[in-house]
């Protein structure tokens, strides 16, 4: 759900950066006051983990459309809506300057549509309540696929919403919301499903990382590093290998532009300009391994090696921000 800069008129972008801004930078003073040495190793590992996982398109039977993991609700279960909401900023970056997956212009848009609403509406509308009342492997499946669900739906009721009120496409916006919301439920379940599979892992094996206010329990099966370490270990495997059978059909949103417009491709029309132009040439400089791939090149080794150069920098990404923030809290309090 990727939107690409031709989506997007730049008075729009530029809301849409307000917006994401304004909610990081809420979130950034909400985690300086936590002190919780444990979030640095699962935001980096799970930052990773959901970029690899995102490179992963399952086809939607009889559509003709892929869809893939977004992640937040994966992200905030165990991180909670700020950490959740900074990793997946974290791993959208990444994809937008060294992968060129999704324009610069957009993505702010980008933020919002597919972190915001899973991150925040999905921790405490779903996730908090349900900690509160007591986790069980049922509820976790139940929040994970309705959670998931929902998110999508409303991150694709964004994309219309922001097209809309770009005004550069043909695009009609009744036909474009009645196409984009079908598809992307049926997306939205597949991944809730993807969720509960690794959130039910976390739950056997370390209990507390899914309540972080309990004392580690003797329950868990695993230790608290063994957990991570397995899936920082599936992170490179799934993006350095399983990557490798990812659908090649469109993914929701380029299938339903195709279905209205009759082609995924859109010129700017009468909203080139120079900010498009602009944002077109930064990627274009800052993407190494554009589409996931060298330059020049569409072989194995290149997705392969993209996968796990991304998953690596979205690590290291978010591993910075966590210590950084821990720093100046130090400083503050010295």
């Amino acid at each position: 759900m990727h939107m690409a800069d031709a989506l997007v008129a730049p008075a729009t972008a530029g809301a849409m950066y307000l917006c994401s801004t304004a909610a990081a930078a809420y979130s950034i003073k909400k985690i300086r006051l936590e002190d919780n040495p444990r979030a640095i190793p699962v935001m980096g590992v799970m930052g990773a983990f959901v970029f690899a996982a995102q490179m992963i398109n399952f086809t939607i039977p009889g559509t003709g459309s892929s869809g893939h993991l977004c992640g937040g609700m994966l992200l905030t279960a165990l991180l909670g809506p700020y950490a959740s909401f900074l990793a997946m900023i974290g791993v959208l970056l990444i994809q937008c300057l060294l992968f060129a997956d999704g324009g610069l212009l957009a993505l702010g848009c980008n933020v919002w549509n597919m972190a915001f609403y899973s991150c925040f509406l999905g921790y405490f509308l779903i996730w908090r309540p349900i900690r509160q009342r007591g986790l069980s492997r049922g509820k976790i499946i139940g929040a994970s696929i309705l959670g998931s669900m929902a998110a999508l739906q409303l991150g694709a009721f964004s994309v219309t919403l922001e097209t809309m009120a770009s005004g550069i496409t043909e695009l009609p916006f009744a036909v474009f919301v009645g196409t984009m919301q079908p598809i992307h439920l049926a997306i939205g379940f597949v991944e809730g499903l993807i969720t509960a599979a690794v959130l039910l892992f976390i739950y056997e094996a370390r209990p507390e990382m899914l309540a972080p206010t309990q004392e580690p329990s003797p329950k868990g099966r695993l230790s608290f590093l063994h957990t991570i370490a397995i899936l920082g270990i599936a992170a490179i495997l799934i993006g350095g290998g399983l990557s490798l059978a990812a659908s090649s059909k469109p993914d929701g949103l380029e299938w339903s532009i195709e279905q209205v417009a009759g082609s995924a491709e859109l010129p700017l029309g009468n909203g080139e300009n120079g900010a498009h132009a602009l944002s077109g040439q930064i990627q274009e400089s800052t993407a190494l391994l554009p589409g996931y791939a060298f330059k020049g090149s569409d072989t194995a080794f290149g997705t392969a090696f993209s996968g796990v150069a991304g998953a690596l920098a979205v690590l290291a990404a978010c591993v910075a921000i966590c210590c950084g923030f821990r720093f100046f809290r130090r400083k503050r309090h010295g």
